[in-house]
């Protein structure tokens, strides 16, 4: 039987804030992780890109038409994302609003997509997968 929700952990960090940042992301419905260095952002910026970056693989694994018929429920770590893409927080910061908008752009092209904060404790795989990144990084950094 195919699957119509799909769950989703996602989390982005920085090292220095702003500074070095990554992103994680745990599909368990789809048994599939990825874990991504992004570059110099600040952790607000990385926990939206994450999202971003979940949201559009969900897209490329099961193509846009089938994309239509799925709930997608995304459990992040970080409270002020969280609720800024529930609307209970503005989104003040220029930066911050563009992924804003990417990430509401990207949402129309499923059945739906809920958002929902959760402790740190919870989300340990997609965290694990930041610092994996970051680790990764520094270790090619210092090869360099």
């Amino acid at each position: 039987m195919e699957k119509k929700k799909i769950i989703m952990y996602t989390d982005g960090g920085s090292r220095n804030n702003p500074g070095p940042a990554a992103i994680g992301v745990y599909f368990e419905s789809l048994h599939k992780q990825f874990g991504h260095y992004i570059g110099e952002k600040t952790n607000n910026e990385a926990e939206y890109e994450a999202v971003i970056f979940g949201l559009k693989k969900i897209k490329h694994l099961l193509s846009r038409e089938r994309a239509r018929e799925i709930e997608v429920v995304c459990f992040l770590d970080s409270e002020f994302a969280a609720k800024q893409l529930n609307h209970e927080y503005k989104v003040k910061e220029k930066n911050i609003q563009n992924l804003f908008l990417e990430v509401w752009n990207l949402t129309i092209d499923f059945k739906s997509v809920e958002f929902h904060h959760i402790p740190r404790e919870k989300n340990k795989i997609a965290d694990k997968l930041v610092n994996q990144a970051l680790d990764q990084e520094a270790k090619q950094t210092k090869l360099i």
